[in-house]
């Protein structure tokens, strides 16, 4: 692993590519990114069918599409965005994060697993699902996202036929939907389902430190992390509990990026328009991985249970600690690869079957004509 000196999380982020190559970067971008959500939004609506005549058909259907944008973000990434990724995990997953010959992540996390994870800035949810892509599980993921994100046109109408779980941070309305998505989720053991769920609530801000720090007076909370908000338990707590029949561990990733010094807040050094559109990238991105029986979690009593993820956080806090100071996370398993694809005949997956129904029209209108 690289010394501090070398990738210390205060090194200043790269400078703006030129006005024209960010133009050029700009349009190429929302030419490839916009042409495949109307691709995969068009792929959703000629599945609709399928529901009436299989439930499990159109479940997998489904799932396809989920593959498609888990490809989408790993390839936007990969092309407008690469960046280096160092993955770093404990013991207790040694051997469940490997590298292949050719330097690619692979992960060997299960069928059924929730995710959790700081929440450091708005792109932390494309490496998550990258990592579920290196799992094979990126048709499985499930995010909960909160509630203004269902109204975003086409990407909005996407998420909600992926069945993620919207929440409107008010827990007399969130309680019910919340309870109804997993009670679908659990009904359904023998369907593979990655829940990504970020307890923080929302990312690490100036404002979310002044809301978290008002939470800890009124709770009577003396420890608090210093690198990220309080986690917010009632959530995962009623998910956990929800699903503890048929989710065995829970995967914890620390996040962090190189080029957000200690005290700072990522959302002013990384954006998604600077990240895609001015080619500034984090020069690394770090993840550390452990993972958490289910079993093992207290789980009968909230306020056992909040006092655990509590300590959870508070690890975590220790391990971004010494990552600033150290410039990398420390760990039994490590691995340094980027995000790619597997084979870049990969994306084709996303237009395949719109091109398919292209074909059949094309066939049909010539078959029209022939007849007529």
């Amino acid at each position: 692993m690289a010394s501090s000196s070398e990738t210390g999380g205060g090194r200043a982020p790269r400078a703006p590519r030129p006005l024209v190559l960010q133009a050029v970067r700009l349009v190429s971008y929302v030419a490839y990114l916009g042409s495949a959500i109307l691709i995969i939004n068009f792929t959703q609506l000629l599945g609709v069918p399928v529901w009436a005549v299989s439930r499990d058909g159109y479940h997998a259907y489904v799932d396809y599409t989920k593959q498609s944008f888990g490809l989408l973000v790993t390839t936007m990434t990969q092309w407008w965005s690469p960046t280096p990724v160092h993955v770093v995990g404990d013991s207790s997953v040694r051997g469940l994060i490997t590298r292949t010959e050719d330097g690619r992540l692979e992960t060997h996390f299960g069928e059924r697993v929730v995710l959790i994870a700081n929440h450091q800035i708005y792109t932390d949810w494309l490496y998550l699902w990258w990592t579920a892509y290196t799992n094979r599980m990126h048709g499985a993921l499930y995010i909960v996202l909160k509630e203004s994100l269902r109204h975003v046109p086409f990407v909005g109408w996407g998420m909600q036929a992926y069945r993620f779980i919207f929440l409107s941070r008010r827990w007399e309305q969130d309680e019910s939907r919340l309870r109804s998505a997993l009670a679908a989720i659990d009904a359904e053991p023998e369907w593979p389902a990655w829940l990504l769920v970020f307890p923080e609530g929302t990312n690490f801000t100036q404002n979310g430190v002044d809301k978290s720090t008002k939470y800890a007076e009124r709770a009577g909370i003396v420890d608090a992390p210093r690198h990220m908000l309080l986690p917010r338990a009632r959530g995962l707590y009623t998910m956990l509990r929800g699903l503890r029949a048929s989710v065995p561990y829970v995967y914890d990733c620390t996040m962090a990026y190189e080029g957000v010094p200690e005290g700072g807040f990522g959302q002013d050094y990384f954006t998604l328009p600077s990240i895609y559109f001015q080619g500034r990238p984090p020069k690394s991105v770090h993840m550390h991985w452990r993972r958490f029986a289910v079993a093992d979690i207290p789980l009968d009593d909230e306020a056992a249970f909040d006092k655990w993820l509590r300590e959870r956080w508070l690890e975590k806090d220790a391990l971004l600690t010494a990552y600033y100071a150290n410039g990398h996370f420390d760990g039994d398993v490590q691995v340094d690869t980027e995000v790619r694809l597997r084979r870049p005949a990969e994306i084709v997956q996303v237009y395949a079957v719109a091109l398919v129904f292209a074909m059949c029209v094309n066939l049909a209108c010539k078959a029209w004509k022939i007849m007529s």
